[in-house]
């Protein structure tokens, strides 16, 4: 029988927290489920269906929102294609429903790769490929991208994970992150502000339960300390740490509370890394221009503490 999200990449471990295993699909390089010692570490999806809210995907080569899917290349207007239509924005990139090529698979990872053609609203030509690798605790996620064009070339990069805890209530867990900036947005969830978290409600560096908040919401200038962006824990202790490098200065954190999950609809918490901020083909910050013929390279992770 074919899977909407097609072959499902299935990669495993041993780690002293006992097995860990993954499942990265075809579609849109999906992180669609992650465990260790049996502890669910992600939301997953039936691998009969589509990843809701982009569960788990890679957003290439730009995440989030892009208003009215319009931006200005060389004093002309690029339209792309209006993929959040209730919004009338682009969102999430252009291999959203693309499937990958597998490049190598081990045991223990496997690296995947998929194409950016020029189209219209997106004159350029991308090669990406994106690596997952268990690693002792966690889970190591390596990106890159060649400009394949002969002009530069606007790139940004995502990721859409939701994260978990088992079978903790997701209300339950604590979420904290140190951020300099928060994006004030309009009702199409695009930026029209950049201001100060400090002592203000979306202040998280002392930690909030994930019950209480109600977020849909960029943030800029992230704290990292020895690698660790934002964390989530349950009241027992056990905590994700979500790892970035360098090129990671922004995190999009998302609280719906319609979420499908595998038991029924409810809240669920999204931490998304990301290189560029919300609408930056039109306001540029955080925007790469990757030259003809360079490449980029990012990675982010997962460490579970138990």
């Amino acid at each position: 029988m074919s899977t909407p999200t097609g072959t499902q990449y299935i990669i495993s471990r041993d780690s002293e927290q006992g097995e860990a295993r993954a499942t990265i699909t075809e579609l849109a390089a999906s992180l669609r489920e992650f465990s260790i010692g049996g502890v669910d570490l992600v939301e997953s999806y039936a691998e009969t269906a589509m990843p809701p809210f982009a569960d788990g995907i890679v957003l290439v080569p730009w995440p989030n929102r892009i208003e009215d899917g319009t931006w200005m290349l060389e004093g002309e207007p690029q339209h792309l294609d209006i993929t959040e239509r209730d919004r009338n924005n682009a969102i999430h990139g252009l291999l959203r429903n693309t499937g990958y090529s597998l490049i190598e698979r081990t045991e223990s990872s496997v690296t995947l790769e998929a194409t950016v053609f020029p189209q219209h609203g997106y004159p350029f030509h991308l090669h990406t490929t994106v690596r997952y690798e268990l690693v002792e605790g966690g889970l190591r996620v390596s990106h890159t991208a060649t400009n394949l064009s002969d002009a530069a070339a606007p790139y940004a990069l995502g990721t859409h994970p939701f994260f978990k805890i088992g079978d903790t209530p997701i209300a339950e867990l604590t979420l904290t992150m140190t951020a300099a900036t928060r994006f004030e947005s309009n009702e199409r969830n695009i930026p029209t502000n950049e201001v100060a978290v400090s002592g203000t409600g979306f202040d998280l560096s002392g930690g909030r339960l994930v019950g209480e908040l109600d977020l849909d919401t960029a943030f800029g200038g992230i704290e990292v300390v020895d690698g660790v962006a934002a964390r989530l824990t349950a009241p027992d202790g056990r905590e994700i740490r979500v790892t970035v490098d360098d090129k990671f200065d922004f995190v999009q954190l998302f609280t719906p509370r319609n979420f499908p999950t595998l038991t029924g609809v409810g809240q669920v918490v999204a931490i998304e890394p990301m290189t560029a901020a919300p609408n930056a083909f039109n306001t540029g910050r955080g925007l790469l221009w990757l030259e003809p013929g360079s490449e980029f390279a990012a990675s982010w992770g997962v460490e579970f503490w138990a």
